[in-house]
């Protein structure tokens, strides 16, 4: 990653926000842990076959203008989207309280930080796959799965028919 962008205590830190430019935010360290999520809430929050988030610690996260709207998207956490545009910004999800995962697009330099990973690949669209060689995981990550063991029942967002099976 480049570590340009963040200097500690100061106003230097990677920036970002949404498409019209209502919220504005500022990262005060280097988020962690960048991947692709297929899961349903992110294919139905985004309006795309997967989300790429990056996590980052809430003290470390400041909203330097507007205010994100907020909504408790399922027991999993809470979505943060611009009101006016709908630009999806972030997550905070309930099984890590103090953290806050950004939408790695939504940053003003989103080429800096490539994603790592790919997880809940059982959500995974039939027709979207992406040429890397990147781990996947059918759910979260390992250490994730040990840390919240009831993790999968959370992510449901509504049945999906595909031609195989109906998913969460």
């Amino acid at each position: 990653m480049d570590k340009a962008h963040f200097a500690p205590g100061g106003e230097a830190g990677r920036t970002g926000g949404c498409l019209c430019g209502a919220v504005r935010y500022r990262l005060l360290e280097e988020p962690t842990d960048p991947g692709y999520c297929h899961c349903r809430m992110c294919q139905l929050a985004s309006g795309s076959p997967a989300m790429a988030f990056a996590g980052i610690a809430s003290a470390a996260f400041r909203i330097e203008r507007g205010e994100p709207a907020r909504r408790t998207s399922s027991a999993v956490g809470e979505r943060w989207f611009c009101r006016d545009c709908g630009t999806p910004l972030a997550m905070r999800v309930s099984y890590s309280p103090d953290t806050i995962d950004i939408a790695i697009a939504t940053l003003d330099q989103p080429d800096t930080l490539p994603p790592a990973v790919h997880i809940w690949r059982e959500s995974r669209i039939a027709w979207f796959e992406t040429a890397d060689t990147l781990p996947r995981h059918d759910r979260a990550q390992p250490k994730t799965m040990e840390q919240c063991p009831g993790l999968a029942e959370g992510l449901g967002a509504g049945p999906r028919t595909t031609a195989s099976a109906t998913r969460p």
